[in-house]
């Protein structure tokens, strides 16, 4: 049995019971993460904006309806932050940039108005990088986000923050999104249970374009019940979406929890498909524990040639590049943009559009070829990343921002393939180092089969004696 002192301590399901039993208040429960946050944000740098009387609404709101009684939403009364990439109408939105510093949401992103019916409470906007765009969360207008395992080190990109409060004890779960690791990467520098979605699993409604389908929201958590849960109510889809996903065919992924996955052919493979990467000898450690804890699980874990190749790196730069455009940015601020942002947006605006299409293409090509390889198997292995986490600072301790760029490609070398393929892919923080650094590895799954990722994660959760051990840093 866990000890349990703090609100702080149950997970995000355990907190909506106790609500449901009327044990806690929903408004007790948002009142003790502000406090937390109050007191302790300062170390992690998690929150860009804090939202304490919207929240408490939401709370009361929430405890209104417990007391109407009727059947309960599974996160009912439950403190869930939103990045600071997501439009929530009324609260500044930063995008994580100096050049949005006084833009306020003039509407609601439709993730957020799922949240919102469900009854969780915002506590407020998680920083991130800007515009999404690094894998660490370093910005113009508030402090660096740091893993709360090591207060030197980077919390990673782009949902840092998100990542950053969750372990750090300032919020059950969080929403976050992933464009290019965006969910994974922090997880694995966090600690953290993090499910990158299937492409079009979760609606970016109204505003933001799907396009290439490479970004998804998702959820990041301490356990596998908890992100199922927070999946299942950010799943929807909208008219005029241009990608769609399979229901699960259980009906939700929270049945999946608990569920015996069968003996799964799972492939692995080290071999990172940017040139130059690394895989850093913790990392491998990591990964070969992994490979011996699922087939300790009666599971066969087959060794595979990269289903995905050095050919697809140009080509996705090319769509970043690109994509670093989106936000518009007024002439008279264009002055505020970081080095990264203002380099890769000058790439991506002289990139012809026949090239755009060019690079899309042959990422679908590569896509369908790799597929051919994947589908073979239930599941594929991989490091999360090549390096354990790094310091603050690190990524830009460099002369000029190829070499930035450079440095993210070679760190989160494994992730961005399956936003390209638009394959599920979760982080399982199953490694620590002697140092007390976390070190996560990726499975990824069939199109639409979030399930098996999350019955054999449950599984692996399990058998590490629940909660993957309940490791806490010292800032909890």
């Amino acid at each position: 049995m866990r000890d349990v002192v703090h609100i702080h301590d149950l997970n995000a399901l355990e907190q909506a019971e106790a609500v449901r039993r009327r044990e806690i208040s929903p408004v007790e429960i948002t009142e003790h993460y502000l406090d937390r946050i109050a007191r302790l944000d300062s170390q992690v740098g998690a929150y860009v904006t804090v939202t304490p009387e919207l929240a408490l609404e939401q709370a009361q709101k929430a405890e209104a309806r417990v007391l109407a009684g009727g059947d309960p939403s599974p996160l009912l009364g439950v403190p869930i932050p939103i990045k600071d990439l997501n439009l929530v109408k009324g609260v500044p939105v930063h995008f994580g940039s100096a050049a949005y510093e006084d833009f306020v949401a003039p509407v609601d992103d439709s993730v957020v108005e799922r949240l919102r019916d469900a009854g969780t409470i915002m506590l407020g906007k998680t920083a991130t990088p800007e515009f999404g765009m690094p894998c660490y969360t370093e910005t113009s207008i508030s402090p660096p986000t740091r893993t709360p395992w090591d207060l030197s080190r980077s919390a990673g990109g782009s949902s840092g923050g998100a990542a950053a409060a969750v372990a750090a004890g300032l919020a059950p779960a969080a929403q976050g999104s992933d464009g290019a690791g965006s969910i994974r990467i922090p997880a694995s520098v966090c600690g953290l249970y993090g499910i990158k979605p299937t492409r079009g699993r979760i609606s970016y409604a109204p505003i933001v374009p799907d396009l290439a389908g490479l970004s998804t929201n998702g959820p990041i958590a301490r356990t596998v019940a908890d992100a199922a849960a927070l999946l299942d109510v950010m799943t929807h889809n909208n008219p005029g979406d241009l990608y769609y996903a399979p229901p699960p065919e259980l009906g939700s992924f929270s049945a999946y929890v608990g569920r015996d996955p069968g003996r799964l052919r799972i492939a692995r493979y080290t071999e990172p498909p940017v040139p130059g990467a690394v895989v850093e000898p913790e990392v491998l450690v990591a990964y070969e524990r992994a490979s011996a804890e699922l087939a300790g699980l009666g599971h066969e874990v087959v060794d595979i040639d990269p289903p995905f190749t050095a050919d697809l790196v140009p080509q996705f730069v090319t769509l970043w590049c690109a994509f670093a455009c989106m936000h518009p940015v007024d002439l008279s601020k264009q002055d505020r943009l970081r080095p990264l942002t203002a380099w890769l947006r000058g790439r991506g605006f002289a990139i012809p559009a026949p090239d755009f299409m060019r690079a899309q293409s042959a990422l679908q090509l590569a896509t369908r070829l790799g597929l051919l390889v994947t589908n073979q198997y239930d599941a594929v292995l991989t490091p999360t990343l090549t390096q354990p986490p790094q310091p603050v600072g690190w990524f830009e301790e460099v002369e000029d921002p190829e070499e930035t760029l450079e440095r993210m490609k070679r760190f989160a070398a494994f992730p961005a393939v399956y936003n390209v393929s638009g394959q599920p892919a979760v982080n399982l923080p199953l490694h620590w180092t002697a140092e007390g650094l976390p070190i996560g590895v990726m499975l990824a799954g069939r199109f639409g089969d979030e399930g098996t990722l999350i019955s054999v994660s449950a599984q692996v959760e399990a058998a590490r004696g629940g909660f993957w051990g309940e490791r806490r840093p010292a800032v909890w």
